[in-house]
């Protein structure tokens, strides 16, 4: 699947437009992976949410296994929205790095869950782990939001492609069908993705603490 949506953006690639109809710079095509990458990283993280809800409301350690599985595979699409948001700005402002809202936030985002992963590893007993880690990762997910609303909510550089801001910031460069089937199918290849590399991180969790389980008979 990954491999016909990167077809699909080197043969089959429409000119992006700005909301005034002008043609935009090649290097914003990055656009088609960079914007699915964070829909799957909120996704993620989302997960994460509702899973921590189920543990704590449960109590079954395998919501704490797919908080775990989700988050871990979370944090590698938040570092890649770094990376390729990073690319666009030098492409774009000349700069890797801009302190403005939605790099800032989605910076924010990145570090809160790492501290999520790390507060895992500090802490031994597996009982208190997932019960932190489940108070952790639902007070966590508050980070979301603020990084999608962030350039809706202040003035922000990066582009706005769906609806309209505070600051009558408009949307722009979704209007062809074209690119909103590249975009689509991109959006299908990395929730595949994910879907399969949280899958097979949570079988391993759960082998592990079958195989703890055992050796602790």
């Amino acid at each position: 699947m990954l491999v016909v949506a990167f077809g699909a953006i080197f043969f089959y690639l429409p000119v992006m437009k700005d909301s005034a109809g002008n043609a935009l710079d090649s290097s914003f095509n990055i656009f088609y992976f960079h914007m699915p990458i964070a829909i799957v990283a909120y996704l993620a993280f989302f997960v994460v949410f509702i899973s921590s809800i189920l543990y704590l409301r449960e109590n079954d350690q395998k919501w704490d296994e797919v908080s775990l599985s989700a988050a871990e595979v979370g944090v590698i699409f938040a570092f890649l929205v770094l990376a390729t948001g990073s690319i666009w700005a030098k492409a774009i402002w000349g700069w890797y790095w801009v302190w403005e809202p939605r790099l800032t936030t989605s910076l924010v985002l990145f570090l809160v869950y790492v501290g999520y992963l790390m507060l895992r590893t500090a802490l031994d007993d597996p009982l208190k782990r997932a019960r932190l880690s489940a108070v952790f990762g639902i007070l966590a997910f508050v980070s979301v939001p603020l990084s999608f609303l962030s350039i809706r909510i202040w003035r922000s550089a990066h582009p706005l492609m769906f609806g309209g801001s505070l600051y009558g910031q408009g949307g722009g460069g979704l209007e062809g069908t074209s690119l909103l089937l590249v975009l689509i199918l991109n959006m299908l290849a990395f929730l595949m993705l994910f879907v399969s590399l949280t899958s097979f991180k949570f079988k391993n969790e759960k082998f592990e603490r079958e195989l703890d389980m055992y050796k602790g008979r």
